[in-house]
């Protein structure tokens, strides 16, 4: 077989495989109000569950947005006050239910570059853990952006580390891409509503 043969077929077996590693995989990312899709970030896990919702269903209005985290599909959804934007993101969730809170709260400040500093439990199970991890530094666990929530030590922020996204993986915070966080950071306000189910 020529050398030029063989280059061809490798070719058309790189390709073969890319596409179907390409099928394989679903993709999700930020969906506009009419369900296109303005950008794609691989999603493996609870990808079956991963799927628009109404707002009717859990708000009774959208006044100042309103942010819902279902921490079972592992999913953050977002509708702006007049409901002409909705947004549907992969997240990380809590490791375990004793470190979930579910509930409704608001964002009651929005941070960039947030300094990370881990909470006394977190110190007592990971006691060479930093006390503070600057804002903007790669190795802080909050990533670009922050939404700080009514509640104590709870956040819905960004990371650094993209395989905690649909991964039980946090020590209570919902986690985003920095992408989505970035983009749910600029439609967001203070007194947002949230609800985590």
């Amino acid at each position: 077989m020529s050398a030029d043969k063989i280059s061809r077929l490798d070719r058309r077996s790189f390709l073969a495989a890319g596409v179907a590693g390409a099928v394989a995989l679903p993709a999700f990312g930020a969906f506009a109000q009419d369900g296109s899709t303005e950008f794609e970030a691989p999603v493996r896990n609870n990808f079956s569950s991963f799927r628009m919702l109404d707002w009717q269903n859990y708000f009774d209005n959208t006044r100042n947005g309103a942010i819902l985290v279902d921490i079972t599909s592992r999913a953050l959804h977002f509708w702006s006050e007049d409901q002409s934007v909705y947004r549907l993101y992969p997240t990380s969730v809590p490791l375990t239910e004793d470190l979930t809170r579910k509930g409704r709260t608001e964002v009651v400040q929005k941070v960039e570059n947030p300094t990370w500093r881990p909470t006394a439990s977190m110190k007592a199970r990971h006691p060479e853990w930093p006390d503070e991890v600057p804002g903007g530094s790669p190795e802080n666990p909050l990533g670009v952006r922050a939404l700080y929530l009514s509640w104590t030590y709870y956040r819905i922020h960004g990371t650094h580390d993209t395989r905690k996204i649909g991964r039980r993986s946090s020590s209570g915070c919902v986690g985003l891409y920095n992408e989505h966080i970035l983009e749910l950071f600029g439609y967001a306000r203070v007194g947002t509503q949230v609800l985590l189910i």
